[in-house]
């Protein structure tokens, strides 16, 4: 044990049932006030040893050591106690509740006169008593306004964006008081403007002599923010570098084992008809306030056309309009010469289009779901996953020959097939939703933000099968918040703010700073402004 530590994990094993090995024999000691960064592929082992650290699963074997003192971790609570706060990949709020509530629920502040708890069933009096939520929120306003995360107090989770919602559970944290602050893939579900604003934040935290663990697999928050940098693979340690002494090829090839191309290489290609033809779409948000403004566009065979903007500008409205989860208030969607305006999501699918949602766990798939049924899912109904009188009967040897090849295909982490959805981790969850709707034979790929929460091997993977749809015919609607992807695949480039493209480029004609000056709502001059949706 040494004082210099904030966390000593020492031999730390992890097996879960089914025999998948999670973490093997890792030792690992962070130092206080320093940033560690977790890097490793998906299902790694990362979040499984912080959630070890964090009180979320016992080790099978190994030692914990926080502040120099050997714990058994019974809860998070035990945690918490001891100064550990963790920011999980998928945020633990409660939509329909406020700031307020959910940043104090399981630790609601009781006003109280005098201290009860030491008073024989005290503890009983002292949850008869109100609720303090006043005292609360001022706090709250206090930590946000102290670490640059202001938001307000009194408003609904279901009505803040995905950036402010992560700053409500940091604020969650820091009202517990933690010190070490466990981040468990913070950028993941970030726009760039928003992971610029989480990194200044984290760097006032390691001021203020806080210790920090971020687990992640994206090179460039490594590289920006980590003291030293610890990379997992298949469930062991394989390295412990320092930042200065390393490079993002060495850290990526540490990851998966081999060298990784960062950019994907295409060769120029002329787009053939039309496939998706987009015109004057209008679309209201869930408040009836209309989020799409009269956009127009068209995506070709056999080329990729991406729309970059900064999240909230109307691009989840328009995928899901395209998918039929949303319906437009006027426009028309084609495809071909099939009006899908309005209908429902299987006549949609029935056309040819393919859609690889955002939101993984609330669009993608369904978490008590084996692997097997989710791959089915969308093509349940037709051969090759159901056969005899009418389709009537489930081809289960088909599902699961079909289900085996795609997890080979797609390097898909799992102790089974026959495994729950929501035992695999986060990024193995988005290879099984894009394995599903790759395979399925699709003229139109609606694919938005299809790399959130891939390593870089799996990113280079899709990256790849995306060129390759592309060069097989088919037409690729790209919809992602990471700029640098949408400059590597796309063959035009639509940029949308206030739900209205405003401009068309092709990836050569604008360089970053122009794109994301377009995406902040810069105009580029009058003359151009009309004809930015034709």
């Amino acid at each position: 044990m040494n004082a210099d530590f904030a966390v000593e994990l020492v031999e730390i094993s992890k097996t879960f049932p089914g025999g998948v090995e999670a973490n093997k024999n890792i030792t690992l000691r962070v130092r206080r006030g320093e940033v560690l960064g977790l890097l490793g592929e998906n299902g790694a082992g990362k979040s499984t040893l912080m959630n070890i650290l964090y009180g979320l699963l016992k080790p099978d074997s190994g030692k914990i050591i926080i502040n120099g003192e050997e714990v058994d971790l019974q809860s998070p609570e035990d945690a918490i106690v001891r100064g550990v706060g963790m920011v999980h990949q998928h945020f633990k709020l409660i939509p329909v509740l406020s700031v307020t509530e959910n940043v104090v629920l399981g630790l609601e502040p009781v006003l109280k006169r005098m201290d009860v708890r030491h008073m024989l069933g005290g503890k009983t009096i002292g949850t008869m008593l109100p609720i303090d939520f006043g005292s609360a929120a001022r706090r709250i306003r206090e930590i946000g306004q102290k670490n640059g995360l202001p938001v307000d107090p009194r408003a609904k989770i279901r009505d803040l964006s995905v950036g402010l919602q992560q700053r409500v559970e940091i604020i969650k944290m820091l009202y517990r008081e933690a010190d070490i602050l466990i981040l468990d893939e913070p950028t993941s579900v970030l726009t760039p403007h928003e992971v610029d604003e989480l990194f200044v934040t984290l760097e006032e935290f390691v001021k203020d002599g806080k210790t920090i663990i971020l687990i992640t697999h994206k090179l460039r928050e490594t590289m920006a923010l980590c003291d030293r940098i610890c990379v997992l693979r298949d469930g062991e340690l394989v390295g412990l570098v320092n930042r200065d002494e390393t490079s993002p090829p060495q850290l990526a090839q540490m990851m998966v084992g081999r060298p990784v191309v960062f950019t994907t290489q295409k060769e120029p290609k002329e787009p053939g008809k039309v496939v998706l033809s987009v015109h004057d779409l209008r679309i209201p948000d869930y408040r009836d306030l209309e989020k799409v403004k009269g956009i127009s566009f068209d995506v070709r065979a056999g080329e990729i056309f991406g729309i970059a903007g900064v999240q909230g500008n109307g691009q989840s409205e328009l995928v899901e309009a395209l998918a039929g989860l949303r319906k437009p208030t006027s426009g028309k969607i084609m495809i071909g010469n099939i009006d899908i305006t309005g209908k429902k999501p299987r006549f949609v699918r029935e056309t040819g289009i393919s859609y690889i949602p955002e939101d993984r766990h609330k669009r993608g798939m369904i978490l008590p779901f084996t692997v097997e049924e989710n791959i089915a899912l969308g093509s349940h109904y037709k051969a090759p996953f159901a056969k005899g009188l009418m389709n009537t009967v489930l081809a289960l040897d088909e599902r699961r020959e079909i289900t085996g090849t795609l997890v080979e295909d797609y390097s898909i982490k799992l102790s089974s097939p026959e495994a729950l959805a929501s035992t695999l981790s986060g990024g193995n969850q988005q290879k099984v939703v894009v394995a599903r709707e790759l395979q399925a034979g699709p003229k139109l790929v609606i694919a938005s933000q299809p790399t959130r929460g891939l390593d870089v091997g799996a990113t280079e993977y899709i990256h790849q099968v995306l060129i390759a749809l592309r060069d097989a015919g088919i037409a690729v609607l790209l919809v992602s918040a990471e700029l640098d992807e949408i400059l590597n695949l796309a063959d035009r480039i639509g940029v949308i703010y206030d739900g209205q493209i405003v401009a068309i480029k092709a990836p050569g004609e604008a360089t970053p700073t122009e794109l994301g000056l377009l995406m902040a709502g810069h105009s580029e001059s009058p003359s151009e402004e009309g004809v930015a949706t034709t």
